[in-house]
């Protein structure tokens, strides 16, 4: 594989897909959250209205729900965490890029592609580790 189609190929690609899944975890993250605080400020608007009626304590009952279903789903998936480790990635994998690209240490001596492709390849699975580690204490939890 030459340099242009490694870095078009492989390290465009992986630095691609960490920064749509980070900001598909980020996205994921702020929603839950912001429903959390809109139900949650509700529910205190609410309670001082219509005390007693029926509707009011379902909709009360209904918004308690919803704030425990997004806080459980952020704990399950762990979005915020997520997306703080694959924009980490996608940072430093374009650092390197750039380091190559620049000819900037450790890319300044010999064989540099195969230093880049020694590194890049490191870090992708470092974090592949990490996901299948995650994933398996996720299955034993269930």
């Amino acid at each position: 594989m030459s340099e242009d189609e490694y870095l078009e190929q492989r390290l465009n690609d992986q630095i691609n897909w960490y920064e749509a899944k980070s900001k598909s975890n980020q996205n994921w993250h702020k929603g839950l959250r912001t429903i959390e605080i809109i139900a949650a400020a509700i529910i205190p608007f609410l309670a001082g209205f219509g005390q007693g009626t029926l509707v009011n304590q379902i909709i009360l009952g209904v918004l308690g729900v919803v704030i425990a279903v997004c806080a459980g789903l952020s704990v399950l998936n762990k979005y915020q965490e997520n997306w703080l480790n694959y924009r980490t990635t996608a940072e430093t994998l374009k650092h390197e890029k750039f380091l190559f690209l620049t000819k900037t240490s450790p890319y300044d001596e010999t064989e540099p592609f195969q230093n880049l492709v020694e590194r890049v390849e490191g870090l992708i699975s470092k974090e592949n580790s990490q996901w299948s580690r995650h994933s398996k204490k996720k299955a034993q939890e269930q």
